[in-house]
């Protein structure tokens, strides 16, 4: 070992008069006082340390390698279960974990929707620590604390199946970063089962029904033509609106659309074009209207108002253990996703293969790409009767 002394603060406290400084130990530790008592345990802990510096010593003299003073600190950290100052300070350590994020360059970065939805976890987890009047202690997160945040989710917030089980999942990866980067050494967290899915039933539209929308006279109203041009050029790419919000000319390459994924930096999308996605770039003269995701899912209602999407759809929602089923007009359903889901299902209905579309969209995984299939009754019924027809 290198010839330096090794310092590490143990966090026991003892008063000088009470501490026998040849033998380097407490004194009075015999008896049955509560003095003696404690020097004892004192005893106990100061031996716990030098017993495993020994250990190190040996154990790295046995391997035939150099123990020095950056090595014998992170042992005794991790063996110790040592953390950073911040470790008791559960908010600032969950903005050090926010700041990461948000300075993420690299081609796995989060999404800015994925920033927003990590900051109102937090603000969500102090809305939580204000009403139960208990500071959340990073190092000491266990089940009690995880089964009252459930049920302040589910009674107080009435967060549905799929809300809860994602801001569960948010809530998991922070704790892998705070493990991670030694912001704590509590493992309990890992046992904290997420809340069960439910199955969305999300609207999609037909082919029929995105041409409808796209021959619908709006001249009278530029600011929702303008949207729905938006949602139609994203039914006819299949893009996310932070993809295709941002198409310039200089993406068009030989008939494609040629952009790097926004929310995987990793995947360079090459989408081509059609007579849908064709006409609108160039009524626009390859600048697409900008617009904030917020005011394009207000305004994409009034869209399918405008254009009589009024059918009644069902929507069931679980909260807790609670199902409730209601129904609402088809307009209300709709959002800048239902671009997306709409392009898969079209899409597969034609019989497209599943990498083909996946190519475009720029899915990596085959479940979640299939979870965004809706087809509608009319649909079904088709296929239905298509296979069990007595003509065939």
């Amino acid at each position: 070992m290198e010839n330096k002394k090794f310092v590490y603060s143990t966090g026991e406290s003892i008063l000088p008069s009470e501490w026998d400084f040849q033998l380097r130990q407490p004194n009075d530790i015999t008896g049955r006082s509560a003095r003696a008592q404690n020097h004892r345990s004192i005893k106990m802990q100061l031996d716990r340390y030098s017993n495993y510096f020994l250990e190190l010593v040996n154990r790295f003299k046995h391997i035939g390698e150099e123990l020095d003073i950056e090595t014998t600190r992170n042992h005794f950290n991790t063996h110790f279960k040592k953390t950073k100052p911040l470790s008791n300070k559960f908010f600032e350590v969950y903005e050090v974990f926010l700041e990461s994020k948000r300075n993420d360059f690299s081609g796995n970065a989060n999404s800015p929707s994925t920033i927003k939805r990590y900051d109102y976890n937090k603000k969500l987890l102090k809305m939580f620590q204000d009403h139960s009047k208990k500071s959340i202690n990073i190092n000491k997160l266990d089940l009690e604390f995880y089964n009252a945040f459930i049920n302040y989710c589910v009674t107080k917030k009435n967060h549905s199946a799929n809300t809860l089980r994602r801001n569960v999942g948010l809530f998991k990866t922070f704790m892998n970063w705070a493990l991670e980067n030694e912001y704590t050494y509590n493992t309990d967290f890992k046992k904290f089962k997420s809340p069960s899915p439910q199955a969305t039933e999300e609207v999609a539209l037909t082919l029929d029904q995105v041409k409808m929308l796209y021959e619908h006279d709006l001249s009278k109203t530029r600011k929702l033509e303008r949207v729905r041009d938006l949602f139609v050029f994203g039914c006819a790419t299949g893009m996310r609106i932070s993809n295709y919000s941002s198409v310039k000319k200089e993406d068009i390459i030989n008939g494609h659309i040629q952009v790097v994924d926004v929310k995987n930096k990793t995947k360079n999308l090459k989408i081509p074009l059609n007579d849908f996605s064709l006409a609108i770039l160039e009524k626009y003269n390859y600048e697409l209207p900008k617009i904030s995701t917020q005011k394009f899912n207000k305004y994409i209602k009034d869209v399918f108002i405008a254009a009589e999407f009024n059918d009644m759809v069902k929507r069931t929602t679980r909260i807790g253990n609670v199902v409730t089923e209601s129904t609402e007009e088809f307009n209300q359903r709709v959002s800048s996703h239902t671009a997306r889901r709409s392009f898969i299902t079209i899409m597969k209905n034609k019989k497209i293969p599943d990498k083909i579309i996946m190519e475009f969209t720029g899915h990596r995984s085959l479940e979640v790409f299939n979870k965004y299939y809706k087809p509608n009754e009319d649909d079904k019924k088709e296929f239905m009767t298509n296979v069990w027809s007595l003509n065939h």
